[in-house]
Order: structure tokens, then C-alpha cells, then sequence
């Protein structure tokens, strides 16, 4: 119970300390007006819905044509190439080095017209248009001579995936510092991605459960989305011209990563067992992203990601249900999804409302978005432990109760003679001595006749008792059937087992029992044998069994002795 509180308590803490570092972060690479010397121009945007030429937009004579937008932001919906304008309500000197800033531009164009030039300038995170001097947290574009009030930049923006950008104008050293950040950011995000799929790898070589397959498989394929939807592998010139050329790259990624995150959650949660109707609508959902992710290799048509969108809702409905129902049936990995999946699912659904412009997300949101797929992996591994721990404790369960008498409390038959062999065989390789005590208990058919089964059972227990509180730390008692019972000695002389054999004869003789209002003496027949050179264990079982008959033909409270060779018996 304490242990798992402290899981449950390690995790929480864990939840608190990303989100604190989150917001941190977020607030340090937010610029803003106040924490700088230059006093940054709000920024007017607008968009011209018509198809122009170049020549027409830059010239000024659509002007009128431009449509005004609300907020600082670009978001074009459309995949072909529309236009943008931009203007400042106040004046921004070239001595400060202005940057006009679009933030997270994914696969986002932009072909930049300024004032007086009569060429763009062309940015995107990959290929041939990226500014290595910058990072892939945006695009920049120098306003070298600065920008008067109402002078207009146009912007002709190619938005494949209908990503939006938040527009800022920053100084040189702004951009630097935020950009140091960044990098820290995603560095520490995608090395804990990459860092869990190992450990997840290593336990799935280790350990052969399949969950494990499934969660490298995920953790990858998110590492894979977010390096190449982010940018982050530009720094690799084939990727990047890969990328460069075909966004289709990051959608492959992201499938992968939902259709292997679905076949786990389905295995993890024991679907198939526990809830099979939900299995069979989770498994037509995984066979349309295989569909999609096939039809993602074809076509880099938009239908492929709003059909993966709309089948991703679907899906996760089902998982949040799966879960629920779970939690209410006290499944511990119930509770593992949910408490990784709401924070992820949570920002999810505000990217997914800027996306389509319900409303605008927060400026740390590109952070702690892939923040919390790493905690979620984090989570689940954390879960994935508890489960193979859960069934550990099942199985050390199950063996002991296998290898423990139940009426007793002694060792069972298979476990006593499983421990006489290793013994046998220690005594051989080590050359020590090694004696073994076999008993019943006198008249024991009698005493279940005359006061009943349930008094029988009760002295076989009192007996056990007795006879255990004897023995050393590492002797070993168990039952060997019906009355009989059986002690291995290790590193033991025959006339050292036959003291011991006394001593438990004396323990159980020495007073009477009292069970169930009744009051009887019990003795003991005992017989010795000491392991002799070349023995095996069945063979010390016939001398010890014939030592112990040999006792009850002497008479009462007689402990019998075989010697080694076999000589003759030694009675005490």
C-alpha cells in the first residue's frame, strides 16, 4: 500500500513540475513589450481573397481589395497560395533590428515583399528557403530599414496543412534569446521521447510482453511527428529535402503513432476480455488508419487528414469510455489512461479549436503540447511497470500457495521433495553432511475416529506448530501426506539429527492438547538417515522410511537412526 502510494504521489509531483517548467518557459519565450528597450508596433492584418499577380499586389493597387483581420495572426485554410498584408500602427527604427516574426510555421511558405524591394525574400523551416542562423521555433524576416506607420509588407503564404502563425515584430537579440530557449525546449522533449522508446525497447527484448512492442512503436512515431512537423531534423540534409518536398512525411508519423497508440490501449486495457464491444468499433477505427495511412503513401490530398481526424475522434471517444468503465470496475490500468490522456487530449482539443479558429490557443501551447505526450509515455510506462508487478505478485501468489500446505502451514509434498533433491545435490558438490528427520504422529487414525476430522486437523496444525518452533532458521519442515512429515537437516551428522529428532518428540510429548474442549496426549515415531556417498534422494527416503518403521517396532517415544552405510540402526 505505501509503495503505491509513493508511485501515486511520485506522479503528481511529476504533473506539477512539468506544468511549473512548462509556464516558465512559456513565459520566458513570450516576448513582450515590457521586459525590452524597444516598444514593439501593434500589427495590422489583412487578406486579399481574390488570386493576384505579383506585380498587382506589391504595386498597392488591390489595397482596397484586402480584407481586415482580427488578431496578430496568419492562418490560410486554403492550399494554394494566398496574400497577405501587414502594417504597424507605429513607427519601428532600423536602429533597433526589427524582425517580423511568424511563429510555429510547420510546412508553412512565406515569400516576404518589403518596402522598396523589388525580389522577396522566401522562408520556410525546410529545405532550400530555411535560415540556418535561425531555429525552427519561426520564421524571420530582417526589416532592415525598418518600417514607417502604414507601410505595407505583402506576404504570399503557401499553407499546405492549414497551420497558423502568430505575427510579432522583435529585435535581433529577442529572437536570439527565445530561439536559445527553444532549442533547450525541444531538445529536453524529443531526447524524453527517444529516452522512453529505449526503455521501453529494452524492456520489450527483456521481458517479451508485447505491450512494450506496441509502446516503442508509439513513442517513436511520435518522435518522428513532432522532429519533422517541428523542423527539427533540417540539421540532416536528406530529411530535410525529403520533407522539404512532401509534408506527407509528418502524417505518416502521426497514423503510425495513433494506429499503434489504439492497438495498445486496446491490449493494455484487456479489451478483449473486459470489454469486447468496444474492442470491435477500436478495431475498425485501427483498420481505417491503416487505410489512411496506406492512402497517406499515394495521395498528399487534405481528405487523407480530415478522414484521420474524424476517425481520431471516434477513437478516442471510445478509449475515454473504455477507461471510464474501467476505472468504475477498479481497473488499475484504467486509471493509468486517464491520468495520461486527459492532459494530452486536453491541449489537443485547443490546438484543434485554433486550428479552425474557434479561438487562439496560448502562446506556450506549440511547448506544452509535445510536453505532454512525454509525460503521457512517462505514465503509461509508469502503468506498464505497476501491471507487470500486479502479476508478479500473482504469480509469487500462486507459487507459494502451490508450495505450501494448506491445512499445515508446512511445505507441500512437491515442494519438500523438489527441496530434498537441491539439497542432495548441494551435499554432494560441497562434501557436508546431510540428515533428514521422517515422523508421524502415533495413534493419529485413532484420534480422528474418536473425536472427529476437525480435531484431527487441528492437532496435525498444533503438531506442525510445535515441531517448527524447534528447528533452525534454515532446516526445512514439510508434510509429506496424511500424518507424516518430514525435516531436512543441512550440514548435519546423524547423531546431530538424532538430538534434533529428540528435541521434537520431547516438544510435542511434552505437554497435552486441548482442542475443542477435549484433552489427549500425542507422541511422535521418529526416524534418522544421513546422506551416504552415491545416494540419491529417493534412496535416503527408503533408509529414513525404513528407520521410522523401525522406530514404531520399539515402541513409543523412539527416535531410530540410520547410519550412513548402512550398518545397522542407532537407537536414542
Amino acid at each position: 500500500m505505501v509503495q503505491g502510494t509513493c508511485r501515486w504521489r511520485g506522479v503528481w509531483l511529476l504533473l506539477i513540475l512539468l506544468s511549473a517548467v512548462s509556464m516558465s518557459c512559456a513565459s520566458v519565450a513570450r516576448p513582450s513589450a515590457s521586459s525590452t528597450s524597444v516598444e514593439l508596433a501593434q500589427i495590422r492584418v489583412a487578406r486579399l481573397d481574390a488570386y493576384a499577380g505579383s506585380e498587382a499586389v506589391v504595386s498597392g493597387s488591390l489595397d482596397g481589395n484586402f480584407i481586415p483581420m482580427d488578431g496578430e495572426r496568419i492562418h490560410e485554410r486554403v492550399t494554394t497560395a494566398h496574400w497577405w498584408r501587414i502594417t504597424l500602427n507605429r513607427p519601428v527604427a532600423a536602429s533597433t533590428e526589427p524582425q517580423l516574426v511568424l511563429q510555429s510555421p510547420g510546412h508553412n511558405r512565406v515569400e516576404a515583399w518589403l518596402p522598396g524591394q523589388h525580389f522577396p525574400i522566401t522562408r520556410a523551416l525546410i529545405g532550400g528557403d530555411a535560415d540556418p542562423a535561425f531555429s525552427s521555433r519561426a520564421l524571420v524576416i530582417p526589416l532592415a530599414a525598418g518600417l514607417r506607420v502604414g507601410e505595407p509588407i505583402y506576404l504570399r503564404v503557401y499553407s499546405p496543412r492549414a497551420t497558423p502563425m502568430d505575427l510579432s515584430i522583435e529585435t535581433l537579440g529577442m529572437v536570439h534569446r527565445a530561439d536559445l530557449i527553444h532549442v533547450a525546449w525541444r531538445s529536453a522533449l524529443l531526447g524524453g521521447l527517444a529516452l522512453l522508446a529505449i526503455l521501453a525497447l529494452g524492456f520489450w527484448i527483456g521481458m517479451g510482453e508485447r505491450s512494450y512492442a506496441y509502446l516503442t512503436l508509439n513513442l517513436l512515431a511520435q518522435f518522428g511527428y513532432f522532429a519533422t512537423s517541428g523542423g527539427d531534423l533540417r540539421i540532416i540534409p536528406q530529411l530535410a529535402e525529403l520533407m522539404g518536398a512532401d509534408w506527407r512525411l509528418p502524417r505518416l508519423f502521426s497514423l503510425v503513432a495513433v494506429l499503434s497508440s489504439l492497438v495498445f490501449l486496446s491490449h493494455y486495457l484487456e479489451l478483449r476480455t473486459r470489454q469486447p464491444t468496444l474492442l470491435k468499433v477500436l478495431s475498425v477505427c485501427c483498420g481505417l488508419f491503416g487505410l489512411l495511412t496506406v492512402a497517406n503513401l499515394v495521395t498528399p490530398a487534405r481528405w487523407v487528414t480530415v478522414s484521420a481526424m474524424l476517425v481520431l475522434i471516434l477513437a478516442t471517444a471510445v478509449v475515454l469510455v473504455a477507461a471510464l468503465r474501467g476505472c468504475l470496475q477498479r481497473q488499475r490500468s484504467a486509471f493509468f489512461v486517464l491520468l495520461s490522456w486527459l492532459p494530452m487530449m486536453s491541449l489537443l482539443i485547443v490546438r484543434a479549436g485554433e486550428m479552425i479558429d474557434l479561438w487562439v490557443g496560448p502562446g506556450w501551447l506549440h511547448h506544452a503540447l509535445p510536453a505532454t505526450f512525454v509525460l503521457s509515455g512517462l505514465i503509461i510506462m509508469i502503468g506498464l511497470s505497476d501491471t507487470l508487478q500486479q502479476l508478479r505478485r500473482e504469480r509469487d501468489r500462486v507459487s507459494r500457495k502451490a508450495s505450501i500446505d494448506l491445512l499445515t502451514g508446512a511445505m507441500s509434498r512437491q515442494a519438500i521433495e523438489d527441496r530434498l533433491k537441491a539439497c542432495v545435490e548441494n551435499a554432494r558438490i560441497d562434501g557436508l553432511p546431510l540428515s533428514i528427520v521422517f515422523f508421524d504422529v502415533d495413534r493419529f487414525k485413532r484420534i480422528n475416529d474418536e473425536y472427529g476430522h476437525v480435531v484431527g486437523d487441528a492437532c496435525l496444525r498444533i503438531i506442525t506448530q510445535r515441531t517448527r518452533n524447534r528447528l533452525r532458521t534454515y532446516d526445512s519442515l514439510g508434510r509429506w501426506g496424511g500424518d507424516e512429515l518430514l525435516v531436512i537437516l543441512p550440514d548435519t551428522h546423524l547423531d546431530e539429527g538424532i538430538g534434533v529428532a529428540e528435541n521434537l518428540r520431547s516438544a510435542v510429548s511434552c505437554r497435552p492438547l486441548s482442542i475443542e474442549g477435549h484433552r489427549f496426549d500425542a507422541s511422535l515415531s521418529l526416524g534418522v538417515a544421513q546422506l551416504a556417498d552415491g545416494e540419491s534422494a529417493i534412496q535416503l527416503m527408503e533408509q529414513v522410511d525404513i528407520a521410522l518403521y523401525a522406530s514404531k517396532a520399539g515402541g513409543r517415544n523412539r527416535v531410530t537412526g540410520r547410519v550412513p552405510h548402512g550398518a545397522h540402526p542407532q537407537n536414542a
